[in-house]
């Protein structure tokens, strides 16, 4: 909604009586968040097209140092605006409003203190997967205009790639450096996507399209365009990619092999400058608590014991003799627990999925009120980028519904998908985990869109974790294997704690990292690898799920205990989940007027 259509409601609104008035401090606040929203997403194309709108979607976001400083100038605006409001003549849900754009506009404030400290290009994300994940995954093509914005977007992609060069040029000059191994992930990724036509030059496979070129061939079909359009068409994304495409994306490889040399093996932010601050301020975005990184590692050893504890139990039922380090080495090396490294293999955990995902498709109203309309929907990682990817993600579904959620699960390693993880981590992923999360939020018809679509990892991700457990009491999970296979998940985010800390912290080398995974996890030592190597680009971001899903628990259980035999599990989820995500303090002030009023009720 534009800034004129939505003074124009609530103008609407105020003369729809028979005496006029005014518009309310609440109707105002919420005029004000909304052309807040439309005029950021407006400066930013790849979130437009993300959230399945066709504006701008022949354009990138600009990334230049130049933006960024218009950027963080009218956020110091909108909070000067803000405070002309008068917070004691909203309503309830205004004043969260309120408080949630005040809080999110300061840590943005803060952020960008540190936006050069952040590695810009890493095996995790970056503008190099972005750029392809808008194209591949979100731009959409059903008509002439659909595919000439694609083909513009094509051409777009070397000036972008420019000041993406330039800017780690200029982090690099500052000390700021991913550690060595993060470039060969990096270059395997870019590589793959200029392998094929029409980069025959560099192409392994020159008789086959390259990702890109194959996904825009593909859309020209499903949309069914003539076979001349077809041809004029793709000769144009084809001149494209040769101009611009290409010369962006060989533009940072020779940047990455270039700082490739210069990179050191140091794992942790401390080495950066004021990494010690940089690493507390990580850790409280994050968490959304003031949490010292020394209270975290000693909470995640602490949970470690406590899971350990609990799979000592499940080897006695499964009746296994021996050290649970020998238990771990059973469950690695028997090849029950696999399915085979083929394609049929692959094909069928995708089918086994889809099975599973139905069934529990089919019990989300025994935890919400409120069963989300978009749906949500397997698919394999793509090839061009799974060997750097996580083992599973969540692409949300569009705004509008039209495009569903996406649960990507990785198999370019089959042992590190074993039987046993596929229930826990759809649960996680897709439901009643990310995607119940996000679906929700977005159909929440009364909150300010920026409510709608914010992103809280520690509500998110611990939300996640919480649904795991919460599989377990729905009987989801069936046999002693699959419990195993939470266990695992809820060790490794336990674990997460004591890894992130001691890298960032407490200056742990990347091989001690490894080795006390290796001593406490059930994974392999490859799969243990890759998980140090995601915690040492995103520092801070791994404390968020244990931190989270804590905190859910202790709030389940206190409503419990307050509400005794009125408590009911439906109510309690549709309190967490409907006001958007929240950090944890105000989502604990939820759920107490929450208690409060149920109570007041009896």
């Amino acid at each position: 909604m534009r800034e004129s259509v939505a003074i124009a409601a609530v103008v609407l609104l105020a003369l729809s009586g028979t005496v006029s008035a005014a518009p309310t401090e609440s109707q105002r606040i919420n005029a004000f968040f909304e052309r807040v929203f439309e005029r950021s997403l407006a400066r930013s194309p790849m979130r437009q097209t993300r959230l399945g709108l066709k504006t701008q979607q022949d354009q990138w976001d600009d990334i230049s140092e130049r933006r960024q400083l218009e950027d963080v100038e009218l956020v110091r605006g909108d909070l000067e605006e803000l405070r002309r409001f008068d917070f004691q003549k909203l309503d309830a849900n205004a004043r969260l409003s309120y408080r949630l754009f005040e809080r999110g506009s300061r840590e943005e404030l803060e952020a960008f203190q540190w936006r050069h400290s952040n590695y810009l290009v890493t095996q995790m994300g970056g503008l190099h997967r972005s750029v392809a994940a808008t194209l591949l995954n979100r731009h959409a093509i059903s008509d002439r205009a659909d595919a000439e914005a694609y083909i513009a977007r094509l051409r777009g992609v070397r000036p972008l790639m420019m000041e993406l060069v330039a800017q780690l040029q200029a982090q690099a000059k500052q000390g700021v450096q991913p550690p060595r191994f993060v470039y060969d992930l990096v270059l395997g990724e870019a590589e793959n996507l200029l392998a094929g036509r029409p980069f025959q030059d560099v192409a392994r496979h020159a008789d086959e399209d390259s990702p890109v070129l194959a996904d825009f061939r593909a859309k020209l079909a499903q949309a069914k365009f003539s076979a001349v359009d077809t041809r004029t068409l793709i000769d144009q994304a084809q001149a494209a990619m040769i101009e611009g495409f290409g010369p962006g994306f060989r533009a940072l490889i020779e940047e990455l092999r270039a700082a490739q040399r210069t990179a050191t093996d140091t794992a942790g932010v401390w080495k950066l400058p004021n990494g010690a601050d940089y690493y507390r301020f990580s850790i409280e975005s994050y968490t959304t608590l003031p949490l010292a990184p020394a209270e975290l590692h000693a909470l995640g050893l602490k949970e470690v014991a406590r899971i350990h504890d609990e799979m000592r139990a499940i080897m006695k039922q499964v009746g296994f003799s021996g050290s649970l380090q020998e238990f771990f080495a059973d469950m690695r090396e028997d090849p029950r627990h696999y399915y085979p490294d083929s394609a049929a293999g692959r094909a069928q955990y995708v089918k086994d999925a889809e099975a599973l995902l139905q069934v529990v498709k089919g019990r989300q109203r025994e935890l919400v009120s409120h069963v989300p309309k978009a749906d949500v929907v397997v698919k394999p990682v793509p090839a061009w980028r799974e060997k750097s990817s996580a083992k599973a993600f969540y692409q949300n579904p569009s705004e509008d519904g039209s495009q569903p959620g996406v649960f990507y699960i990785n198999l370019y390693d089959m042992k590190a998908a074993p039987r046993y993880l596929l229930p826990v981590v759809l649960f996680h992923e897709a439901i009643p985990g990310h995607h119940m999360e996000v679906a929700i939020s977005h159909e929440l018809g009364d909150l300010p869109r920026f409510r709608k679509l914010n992103s809280v990892a520690a509500y998110s991700e611990g939300w996640g974790l919480y649904t795991e457990r919460l599989a377990a009491e729905m009987g989801l999970y069936r046999d002693s294997y699959q419990q195993f296979g939470r266990l695992a998940m809820e060790l490794m985010r336990a674990a997460r704690l004591v890894i992130d800390t001691g890298l960032h912290d407490q200056r742990w080398s990347r091989e001690q990292a490894v080795a006390y995974l290796d001593a406490n996890m059930p994974g392999s030592h490859y799969d243990n690898q890759r998980e140090i190597d995601r915690y040492i680009v995103m520092p801070g971001q791994a404390t968020s799920y244990a931190v989270g899903m804590l905190k859910i628990v202790e709030l389940r259980e206190r409503a419990q205990r307050a509400l005794g035999e009125n408590f009911q599990l439906t109510r309690f989820h549709d309190v967490v989940l409907g006001s958007g995500p929240l950090p944890l303090p105000m989502l604990e002030e939820n759920i107490d007027a929450w208690i409060e009023a149920e109570n007041a009720r009896e």
